[in-house]
């Protein structure tokens, strides 16, 4: 028989979430599956910037699949461009938008990421 799973089992037992990302996400007091669940992607990975986890985007559109269920590697076309937008705006509002941002971005190199 199959144990059913519960909202206080670890972030482990959602799909994709390993044991770096869930140390990552232990860091911003995020133990369990259903605290994970109930504070949503976004909210999570910007406690997981804050403290001290590097972004990267990939990690971001990663947990945004886990909470979906799907594959890591399901992200694609709109979907994904949709939320690099909504990365690096969670990003700049976590870290803050520097002088050093805004001259990069001026002379075209873009952002740092």
């Amino acid at each position: 028989m199959t144990r059913q799973r519960t909202d206080d089992d670890p972030v482990t037992t959602i799909r994709n979430i390993g044991p770096a990302f869930a140390e990552a996400l232990e860091r911003a007091g995020i133990t369990t599956a259903g605290a994970l669940r109930e504070i949503g992607a976004d909210a999570a990975y910007a406690r997981c910037i804050a403290t001290g986890s590097r972004p990267h985007f990939i990690g971001y559109y990663v947990l945004h699949m886990a909470l979906q269920g799907r594959p890591w590697n399901d992200c694609k076309g709109a979907e994904k461009a949709a939320l690099r937008v909504k990365f690096d705006a969670l990003v700049a509002a976590t870290l803050g938008d520097t002088e050093l941002e805004r001259t990069l971005d001026r002379i075209g190199l873009g952002r740092r990421r």
